[in-house]
């Protein structure tokens, strides 16, 4: 057997090595690649994970057997004032260009020190080739900032459509990403369903209330000790999930609170189904994860990120979920979510991907 790497052959050897690479942004782009590695050792391919900071620090743990390769960081922060988010971010682009290019450089020498087949990218401008097929996993086909939309949105567009497939992860009726993943310019668009690492359980609820946190500094922790501050007046029972990834688990309990610094897979999927409600921010792979469990949610966005705010404000008006500014939330609006449905079981279509693009000759 033989395949074709543009235009050369080459030799066909035992293991199907596929690189796989997620943003270190928060952890959401790591845990939607979870089920994306669990397909790719079901259908017989060989996952090396690549990526920084806690993104790679999570997949090491869910994947101890797996390689893994540490990338340039993209050096990701927050400003201190949510409002100024959008020039933050772009003081930073000198940063993740520079940091692109050497992943750039480095994908390519993987490409023949690992004999690859394919590269899979979770928004990783620079983790792709043009020897092997390369896919890049997002729903932000769209990138809202505001006054910029046009010129984000199409300067994303560009780079995406320097990949051979994007996979949107979404159904063609795009229910939960909207507007993000709604355009004709992109070339290649594969929608993959719904992409969650959990599964429903039918379970006895224990919690009342399961805060998940994530996201990057300092916007985790101004939400950890706003949040920490207002269930002070909470009654029920309360699991909350720092979203820290450290070196060793740690669990606190207060009263009527269960702090965690993180949970892994199997432990968070266990909880969010013993959970009647979850408070979290407006992050679309925590939203995949909630449509797949069909839980409750109320939405915190982080401040200043148009995605999570258009989304919170989506799922609102389809009468999903209820949010609130950070600023202003407070614990009693809770009880708004007695007027929003929740996520529903007819709404999911479960992801299951198509890997013939690594697949030729």
């Amino acid at each position: 057997m033989i395949r074709w790497i543009t235009g050369k052959i080459s030799v066909l050897t035992s293991k199907k090595n596929i690189l796989i690479a997620p943003l270190n942004w928060g952890l959401g782009h790591a845990a939607r690649c979870i089920p994306v590695i669990n397909q790719l050792l079901e259908q017989g391919f060989n996952p090396i994970i690549a990526s920084d900071g806690e993104a790679l620090e999570l997949l090491k743990k869910e994947f101890p057997k797996l390689k893994h390769v540490e990338l340039p960081s993209y050096k990701i922060e927050y400003a201190s004032n949510g409002k100024f988010l959008k020039w933050k971010l772009l003081s930073l682009t000198p940063k993740i260009l520079k940091a692109t290019k050497s992943e750039y450089k480095i994908v390519q020498k993987l490409v023949v020190s690992e004999n690859l087949w394919g590269i899979i990218s979770d928004n990783r401008f620079g983790v792709r080739s043009n020897n092997v097929p390369s896919a890049i996993i997002t729903h932000q086909l769209n990138v809202l900032s505001g006054i910029t939309t046009f010129f984000t949105s199409k300067l994303h567009q560009n780079i995406i459509n320097k990949f051979d497939e994007c996979w949107v992860p979404d159904d063609k009726d795009l229910k939960f990403s909207g507007k993000l993943s709604r355009t004709d310019s992109i070339k290649k668009q594969k929608h993959i369903g719904v992409l969650s690492r959990f599964k429903k359980v039918d379970l006895a609820i224990k919690y009342d209330l399961l805060v998940l946190l994530s996201g990057v500094e300092p916007s985790r922790s101004q939400l950890e000790q706003k949040l920490l501050s207002e269930l002070k007046n909470y009654k029920g029972s309360v699991l909350f999930v720092k979203g820290k990834i450290e070196p060793q688990q740690t669990a606190v309990i207060k009263e009527n609170i269960t702090l965690y610094n993180f949970l892994l897979t199997s432990q968070l999927q266990t909880a969010l189904n013993q959970s009647n409600l979850v408070l979290a921010r407006s992050g679309y792979s925590t939203i995949m994860d909630l449509a797949t469990l069909h839980k409750k949610a109320f939405f915190i966005p982080t401040t200043g990120q148009y995605e999570q705010e258009y989304l919170a404000k989506y799922l609102s008006d389809l009468k999903i979920a209820p949010f609130a500014a950070q600023e202003k939330f407070k614990i009693k609006m809770l009880e708004d979510i007695n007027g929003f449905r929740g996520f529903l079981k007819s709404e999911i279509h479960k992801s299951l991907i198509d890997f013939s693009l690594f697949i030729k000759g």
